[in-house]
């Protein structure tokens, strides 16, 4: 008898571009730096900032040092790469969006995602060169400092707009947006966010940076009401919350405030988690909120910590489209942030042995 339509087989199939990612596409320069080099450009040790003039100098420089390394990045690509990774097959779960330049760094990027079999769409422009990320990594710290370059030329009317593009968003279940393209825009997102909330589907965010929720704080607050799971670090729900002025500094308690804003859905309450290195991860749960414990690790196998947050929710996307409960996504999103911890940049072995 014909097994090949077995319904284990056929869900499978019907997976393909159910994972919706758009962001900024980054090609990663890492390399070993020192306390000086983070002085002299005023680097905090685990921070990400956009660049500014007086960086220019430190993507000159970061290129001469011995042990520099080029990896595909972009908070949101990465994340929907490691959700593929998981996946393995079928490929091309995942779409991906964003703008990038007619030029080498834009070629590797394309070839990079195919290599991991995303279903990447670029909007390609001639006008910026693909946009680039220096991640200066002292021990297992990591200071990000992101020139968007093409990335900050996304254009909702010349890519999102166009019908053969909108017709992926439409086949998506799962979106997810890294809050660092509200710098770039914040229309698209709305468009994406209001689809998705219109339809009952997931719509993902992350607070990405405590820069965000300090400048871009507006943009930030019109796509909330949409925001289904919300995705932080232990610094930027703390940033969030003083912007916000929930007046604690308790991470459960900021969670519950969070959970408790306004929602446009409300067939789905909203799901929020905050990550904290090595402590526990903090998650809503209903009404409570949950505490759940990473893996633990040696420090000695700690490479570098540049991709965890992004490894951690590729990992939670990975169980969120095969409709796995929170608990499920939690445990597959520590799972990745401990494989990527092990690695240089948000790089990953070639299978996964998740259980």
């Amino acid at each position: 008898s014909d097994h090949s339509q077995s319904p284990k087989n056929k869900s499978l199939i019907s997976l393909e571009n159910t994972l919706f990612g758009m962001g900024n596409p980054l090609l990663d320069i890492s390399a070993v730096v020192d306390k000086d080099f983070l002085d002299k450009f005023g680097l905090k040790l685990n921070d990400q900032i956009l660049a500014e003039e007086k960086h220019k100098v430190l993507f000159e420089e970061i290129v001469k040092r011995n042990k520099v390394e080029y990896h595909a990045g972009g908070s949101t690509q990465n994340s929907v790469k490691i959700a593929q990774w998981m996946i393995q097959k079928p490929h091309k779960v995942a779409t991906f969006f964003g703008c990038i330049g007619t030029d080498h760094f834009g070629e590797i990027l394309k070839k990079k995602a195919e290599e991991a079999h995303v279903d990447a769409h670029y909007y390609e422009q001639n006008e910026e060169p693909t946009g680039t990320c220096a991640a200066c990594i002292t021990g297992d710290n990591r200071s990000l400092v992101a020139n968007l370059a093409a990335a900050n030329c996304y254009k909702k009317e010349k890519h999102l707009d166009l019908d053969s593009n909108w017709e992926l968003v439409k086949k998506a279940k799962v979106y997810y947006i890294a809050g660092f393209f509200l710098t770039v825009s914040p229309e698209s997102i709305l468009k994406v966010a209001k689809h998705a909330s219109d339809n009952n589907k997931i719509f993902c965010m992350n607070l990405s940076a405590p820069f965000i929720s300090q400048f871009f704080k507006e943009p930030l607050m019109k796509v909330m009401p949409y925001v289904d799971i919300l995705f932080g670090n232990e610094t930027e729900a703390a940033t969030f919350a003083k912007e916000l002025g929930f007046e604690t500094d308790d991470i459960a308690e900021i969670a519950k405030k969070t959970q408790n804003l306004p929602k446009e859905n409300n067939k789905r309450q909203r799901v929020v988690v905050f990550t904290q290195g090595k402590d526990d991860t903090v998650a809503t749960v209903g009404e409570k909120v949950t505490m759940f414990p990473v893996l633990n690790i040696d420090q000695n196998n700690i490479v570098d910590t540049n991709g965890a947050g992004d490894a951690f929710v590729g990992g939670f996307l990975y169980a969120l489209v095969q409709e796995q409960d929170l608990e499920e996504c939690i445990r597959a999103g520590h799972y990745a942030a401990n494989v990527i911890i092990r690695r240089v940049g948000c790089t990953f072995p070639e299978k996964p042995d998740f259980h």
